[in-house]
């Protein structure tokens, strides 16, 4: 499925500012870019860094004094594996690949030691697979009102079980805190997302299961906001702290970001099956 996405961020600067971005989409099995335009105003050189692990792309730029936009666009193609949720099981953490160790274990807004007691107690007794995955999502849904303004950028996953509100990046921090803490690894994941209303960057999160052809990570949105097979990935980190589309080393005000996107054919119905984040 093809889709036309973008955003336009907009900046304002007293001295000149390092800015570090991430918005750009990733390219990777079952996820390919076609064309992308980036316009920055004023024109300025660009620095970048793409981590080959993750497949995230940051740029930096450090643009003089005054008003400073970024406009980002791209049409990309994605194929995700769909699968029958049933057949995908966990993995005991004495058979994980030693590289998704580290996204088994607490992280800055991720603190899954904190959360254990409680994710035993409420989710323990679920048949392990991807049915418990789906479990925490459904809990999270049911119990966490989405709402904006209630959190910030110190909130963690361990005070949204409190807070019980929040906004996206706080549903994924709490699905996958409690995924690590039943020792399922998670990741935090950055993404353009069809059928979000209104349009804007997107936290969802990964799991890493095994499939019947294999172990892999699968997608999964807390929020239902969104189709699982409609993502367009951006970036991929322990927590949000390692994908904000934004870095900005210095004082600035920032304007509303505009983010968009569309499919460029019928994009059929929502999925209800196992998403693989790469074909």
């Amino acid at each position: 499925m093809r889709f036309r996405i973008g955003c336009r961020l907009a900046y304002q600067t007293e001295s000149p500012v390092p800015f570090v971005f991430n918005i750009e989409a990733q390219s990777f099995p079952g996820q390919a870019i076609e064309s992308e335009s980036l316009v920055l105003s004023p024109d300025v050189p660009i620095e970048r860094w793409t981590r080959e692990d993750l497949g995230n792309r940051t740029f930096r730029i450090i643009p003089p004094t005054g008003l400073v936009t970024v406009d980002y666009s791209a049409i990309v193609e994605i194929t995700p594996s769909l699968g029958d949720a049933g057949a995908v099981r966990e993995i005991p953490p004495g058979a994980l690949p030693l590289a998704v160790l580290p996204d088994l274990f607490p992280s800055r807004y991720c603190q899954s030691d904190r959360l254990q007691r409680f994710a035993m107690t409420t989710f323990g007794d679920i048949p392990p697979g991807y049915a418990r995955v789906n479990a925490i999502c459904n809990w999270i849904h049911d119990y966490v009102t989405y709402e904006g303004g209630v959190s910030d950028a110190m909130t963690s996953a361990f005070d949204i079980v409190t807070m019980r509100a929040g906004v996206c990046r706080d549903f994924a921090h709490l699905g996958i805190s409690l995924c690590r803490a039943l020792g399922i690894p998670a990741r935090y994941v950055s993404a353009y997302a069809h059928r979000l209303d209104p349009p804007d960057f997107h936290a969802v999160f990964e799991a890493f299961l095994e499939g019947p052809d294999g172990p892999a990570w699968y997608l999964f949105d807390p929020t239902r906001m969104a189709d699982a097979a409609g993502l367009v990935r951006i970036g991929v980190g322990r927590d949000a702290a390692e994908v904000a589309f934004c870095n900005a080393f210095g004082a600035m005000e920032a304007g509303k970001p505009e983010v968009w996107i569309s499919a460029m054919e019928d994009a059929g119905d929502a999925t209800v099956q196992a998403v693989r984040a790469e074909a």
